[in-house]
C-alpha cells in the first residue's frame, strides 16, 4: 500500500482548534478594562462568540424568530371549525334527500334538523343515533367523529393522528388497553417497583404508537409529558366557549368515558412527575390559517422548547451557565449546529480554565494572575500608543529598569540581588574553589593521546553580581475613586484600565519600586493584584478620600527609603472621614470636619516629603476649590484629564517621578 500526503482541500482543517484562545483571552480583557467584571465579560463572551464561533447571541435571535413567527403560524381553532364545515355538509346533504321524499317521515325528519342546536357540540351529539337517509350524510358524520378521535389523541400522544387513520373499534380498543397498562405501570413505578420488564413488554406491544421510539421510562414519561402539557396550554388559549364546544366533542367522539377517564388520568401522573413545564399556560395565536388541534399542540410543544431556550441562552439569571442550554431542545428547534457551537463554547470556557486564564472560587469566576498580567499590559501597550512619539520611545526600551550603570567592581551575589551577573568573575570563583578542593592528581604521566579535562561545577557561593550605580526606588500609592459617580461619568472603566497598566509598568520596568493600589468610597481598602480585574464600582455613599491618604502615608512609612508619591483619581470632593470607633460620617455638602481632616492627612504625607498628585475628572467648583488648596498645602500638580485619557496623565506622571523630573 502507498499513502500521498498533502495540503487538506476538504474545507476546514479538520485538526485546527475550533476557536482562538488568545482572542478570546483579549476579548475578555476589553470587557475588564471597560469596567466589567470578570463573569460579566465572561457572560458577554458567550453571548457574542469570537471570529469563527457564533455566541448566544445569535442563536438566541434565531430562538426569537421562531418564537414569533409560530405564533403568528394559524389560529386555534382550525379542528372545529373543520367539524362545523362536515357537519354543515352532511346536513346539506341529509336535506337534500329528505326534499325528494314527499312523505310525513320526511318532513318530521326536516323539522328534527331545523331544531338542531347552534352549539357544534350539542349537534353532534345529538345526531349520535341518528338514522342517516343520505349515504353521503353519513360518510360525514363518520368523518367527524374519526376526526376528532384521532385530533384529540393526537393532541396526547404525538403521531396518533396518522397511526389511527381509518381506525377500527378493534384498533380503538387497542389504544384504550394502552393507557390502561402505561397508568398500571406508571403507578407501580411512583411505589418503587422495577418497572423495566414491564416497560420493555409495553414497547413490544405497542412500540408503534410511540414514533420517539424512548429507551426507558424517563424517555417516555419525558416526551408524554411534554405533550401533554402543550395540550394543557392549547386549552388554556382557547376561548371558554371554545373549550366547551370541544369538550363536548370528545365525549361524542369517544363515546366511551372509560377511554376519557384513562386521558384524565394520565394527565394527572404526567403532570405530577413533570411539574416543571408551562402547564395550562395559555398563548394567544394571531394567525389566519386554521390549525388542526394535533398540529396546534406540537406548535406549542415546539413552543415551550423555545421559552426555555430563550431563558436558558439569554443567562440573565443569577448563576446562569452554558450546562443549563438543554441541547436535545435546541437540536430539535435550531438543529445540530446549534448544539455544535453551544459545545464549542463550553469547551472555550473549559480551556481557558485548564491553561491557566481563568478559575473559580466557590462558584465565582475569577481571572488568575496570568490573565492580570496579560490584561494590564494590554492596557499598558493602549495607554503607550496614545502617549506623545517623543515619550514611546523611552516606555517601549527594551531592557529593565531595575540597575543603574556598571561601574566596573563586582561583588558576591547575595539572594534578593536584581544586579547583572558577573560572569566572567563567577566562573573563576568555580575554578579556583575546584582545583582547591580536588585530589592531587597521580604523577604518571597520561596514555598517549589522553588529555585530562576537569569539569567546572557551580555552587550559589561562586556567583558575583556587578556593581552598578545605585538607582533610586520610589514608593507610590494610587488612590482610586471607587463612588458610584465614577460609573454614572463613564470614568470607572478608564481608572480601572489605568490602575492595572501602572501595576503592569511597575512590575515590568520598575520591579524595584513598591506600589499600592488603595480603592476608597465611604471606606478605603488596598486591593491586591488580584482584585484589580474584579474592581466594581461601590454603590455607597461617600468619598473617603482622608481614609485612602492615611492607609498611603502607612505604605510610604513601610519603605522609607525610596521616593514617596501619591496619586489620586477622584470625580468629587471628599463627603466622608473616619470616627475614632472605625465608623465613618458622610455628610453632603461635605462638612467643615471632612474637609479639615482630609487636609491634615495631606499635610501628613508632606512632612514626609511625599508628592500629592491629583486626577480630578470633574470641574465641580468645590472640588476645584478643594484641590487647589491641597496642592498650595502639597505643592503637588493637579491634572483635568478626560477620562479617554486619563491612564496617559497617570502613566506619564509616574514615568516624569521616575526621570526624577519632578515639580513642587
Amino acid at each position: 500500500m502507498s499513502y500521498r500526503y498533502g495540503r487538506w482541500r476538504g474545507g476546514p482543517d479538520p485538526l485546527e482548534p475550533p476557536f482562538d484562545l488568545g482572542e478570546a483571552v483579549d476579548r475578555l480583557g476589553e470587557r475588564v478594562l471597560a469596567g466589567s467584571r470578570p463573569g460579566d465579560a465572561l457572560a458577554a463572551l458567550r453571548r457574542q462568540g469570537i471570529p469563527g464561533l457564533r455566541g448566544l447571541g445569535d442563536l438566541l435571535r434565531q430562538v426569537r424568530q421562531r418564537r414569533r413567527a409560530l405564533t403568528r403560524q394559524g389560529n386555534l381553532g382550525g379542528t372545529l371549525d373543520r367539524v362545523r364545515e362536515l357537519l354543515d355538509r352532511a346536513l346539506d346533504a341529509e336535506r337534500a334527500v329528505l326534499a325528494a321524499d314527499p312523505s310525513d317521515q320526511a318532513r318530521l325528519d326536516e323539522v328534527e334538523l331545523d331544531q338542531l342546536p347552534g352549539d357544534t357540540a350539542a349537534a353532534v351529539r345529538q345526531l349520535a343515533d341518528r338514522d342517516w337517509r343520505s349515504p353521503e350524510a353519513a360518510d360525514l358524520y363518520e368523518q367527524i367523529r374519526d376526526l376528532l378521535r384521532r385530533e384529540l389523541l393526537d393532541s396526547r400522544f404525538k403521531g396518533m393522528r396518522d397511526a389511527l387513520a381509518g381506525a377500527s373499534p378493534q384498533d380503538m380498543e387497542r389504544v384504550r388497553s394502552m393507557l390502561s397498562e402505561l397508568n398500571a405501570m406508571l403507578d407501580a413505578d411512583a411505589r418503587g417497583e422495577d418497572t423495566t420488564a414491564a416497560f420493555d413488554q409495553f414497547m413490544q406491544r405497542y412500540g408503534d404508537l410511540f414514533p420517539e421510539r424512548p429507551r426507558n421510562l424517563e424517555e417516555l414519561v419525558d416526551a408524554l409529558a411534554r405533550r401533554s402539557a402543550a395540550a394543557s396550554r392549547l386549552l388554556a388559549s382557547l376561548t371558554p366557549e371554545q373549550r366547551a364546544e370541544l369538550a363536548g366533542l370528545a365525549e361524542a367522539a369517544f363515546g366511551d368515558p372509560g377511554l376519557q377517564g384513562e386521558l384524565d388520568r394520565l394527565a394527572r401522573a404526567l403532570q405530577g412527575r413533570r411539574p416543571d413545564l408551562p402547564w395550562g399556560q395559555g398563548v394567544p395565536f394571531s394567525g389566519e390559517q386554521p390549525l388542526g388541534l394535533g398540529d396546534a399542540t406540537t406548535a406549542l410543544e415546539e413552543l415551550a422548547d423555545l421559552e426555555g431556550l430563550e431563558a436558558s441562552l439569554g443567562q440573565r439569571y443569577p448563576g446562569a451557565s452554558l450546562d443549563d442550554v438543554d441541547r436535545e431542545a435546541l437540536e430539535r428547534v435550531l438543529g445540530r449546529r446549534a448544539v455544535e457551537d453551544v459545545e464549542a463554547l463550553r469547551a472555550l470556557e473549559r480551556e481557558l480554565a485548564e491553561q491557566g486564564w481563568l478559575s473559580r472560587d466557590h462558584g465565582d469566576l475569577r481571572l488568575t494572575p496570568k490573565a492580570v498580567r496579560r490584561i494590564g499590559l494590554a492596557a499598558l501597550q493602549r495607554i503607550f500608543r496614545q502617549i506623545e512619539a517623543r515619550d514611546r520611545g523611552d516606555h517601549e526600551a527594551a531592557r529593565a529598569g531595575a540597575t543603574g550603570e556598571p561601574t566596573g567592581a563586582s561583588r558576591p551575589w547575595r539572594f534578593g540581588d536584581e544586579q547583572p551577573i558577573d560572569v566572567v568573575g563567577t566562573v573563576r570563583n568555580a575554578v579556583l574553589r575546584g582545583a582547591a578542593e580536588r585530589p592531587p592528581v597521580a604523577t604518571s604521566a597520561p596514555g598517549p593521546g589522553r588529555q585530562e579535562r576537569a569539569r567546572v561545577a557551580l555552587r550559589a557561593d561562586d556567583f558575583e553580581v556587578q556593581e552598578t550605580e545605585r538607582r533610586s526606588a520610589a514608593a507610590i500609592s494610587l488612590l482610586v475613586d471607587l463612588s458610584y459617580s465614577m460609573l454614572l461619568r463613564d470614568a470607572w472603566g478608564p481608572a480601572k484600565a489605568t490602575a492595572l497598566a501602572l501595576h503592569s509598568l511597575v512590575t515590568t520596568r520598575f520591579p524595584q519600586d513598591a506600589l499600592q493600589i488603595v480603592g476608597f468610597s465611604s471606606l478605603a481598602r488596598t486591593l491586591r493584584p488580584g482584585e484589580l480585574a474584579e474592581l466594581g464600582p461601590d454603590v455607597v455613599q461617600g468619598t473617603n478620600l482622608q481614609h485612602a491618604l492615611r492607609l498611603a502615608g502607612r505604605h510610604l512609612d513601610r519603605h522609607a527609603d525610596a521616593e514617596p508619591v501619591v496619586l489620586v483619581v477622584t470625580d468629587g470632593e471628599p463627603t466622608a472621614h473616619m470616627l475614632p470607633n472605625g465608623d465613618y460620617h458622610f455628610e453632603w455638602p461635605p462638612s467643615r470636619e471632612t474637609i479639615e481632616l482630609t487636609l491634615a492627612e495631606v499635610l501628613r504625607l508632606t512632612r514626609r516629603g511625599a508628592v500629592v498628585n491629583v486626577f480630578m475628572l470633574d470641574t465641580e467648583p468645590r472640588l476645584v476649590r478643594f484641590v487647589e488648596t491641597l496642592a498650595e498645602l502639597n505643592g503637588g500638580r493637579v491634572f483635568a484629564p478626560s477620562s479617554e485619557r486619563l491612564g496617559d496623565y497617570v502613566v506619564s506622571d509616574y514615568l516624569r517621578t521616575r526621570r526624577g523630573r519632578r515639580a513642587r
